[in-house]
């Protein structure tokens, strides 16, 4: 979801090599998952909190605030870096954006920015920094959906990328995970970054560590199938402006 993100296109290798570039990228990275995990667990306290008893309505404020927050995240730190996702960043490595080295370093940010993302939503609210979520997660349905919402999401990013749209890459994404909360049994987790740092907060948006190593091989399924997916719609890709 940023500049890199040309490398979806095919285009020569754009590897980058200083440690000058290298270091605002992380920095983008953990600060923007940060924000974001803060956006999906703390608006899920919050709707827990303001509607009781109304699952339907905490999942619509929670599913509002975090694809507002989410558009907003890639609009401002797209120029640097806004993938925010180990399945973004894993595919930026297999089209030679990102050397090994680089997308290690990113994945590891964007980890450890999720993490304080909890912690820091979880104290917001008054509630211990760290609690391991109970919230079971599992089963072919939810399972499906994890590959159906990572598969909707790879597939935005990588045809808007391929067709040369990427000005677009921030609304839609948002739009998208908005909207695939409501239309996925699993209400689109997709992104293990983000799955990660929802074990450590036991509340309306939390999932149980015993449920995460489902969730992440379907999120790198699904990822694939919408990188291919995008591939077979946007054979051709265009430069970028």
């Amino acid at each position: 979801m940023n500049r890199d993100l040309a490398a979806l296109t095919d285009t020569e290798p754009q590897e980058t090599s200083a440690p000058a570039r290298l270091a605002p990228r992380l920095v983008a990275e953990a600060v923007g998952t940060g924000l974001l995990v803060t956006a999906v667990i703390g608006s899920g306290i919050a709707a827990q909190r303001l509607s009781p008893g109304d699952a339907g309505l905490q999942l619509l404020e929670n599913a509002l605030a975090t694809g507002a927050a989410l558009t907003v995240l890639i609009v401002v730190l797209q120029p640097v870096s806004a993938a925010f996702n180990p399945v973004v960043t894993l595919l930026e490595r297999l089209t030679r954006t990102l050397s090994t080295g680089q997308a290690l370093a990113t994945i590891a940010a964007q980890l450890a920015g999720g993490a304080a993302g909890a912690v820091l939503a979880n104290l917001m609210f008054s509630e211990p920094a760290i609690t391991v979520a109970t919230t079971d997660r599992t089963g072919p349905g939810l399972w499906l959906g994890e590959v159906v919402a990572t598969a909707g999401l790879v597939l935005t990013i990588t045809a808007l990328t391929r067709s040369g749209r990427t000005q677009h890459i921030g609304w839609a994404v948002g739009v998208y995970i908005t909207a695939a909360y409501w239309f996925t049994s699993s209400t689109s987790f997709a992104n293990p970054a983000v799955t990660i740092a929802r074990m450590l907060s036991d509340t309306f948006a939390g999932i149980n560590p015993a449920s995460v190593p489902a969730f992440l091989a379907c999120q790198i399924i699904g990822g694939a199938l919408g990188y291919l997916t995008a591939r077979t719609l946007y054979p051709q890709p265009k430069d970028h402006p």
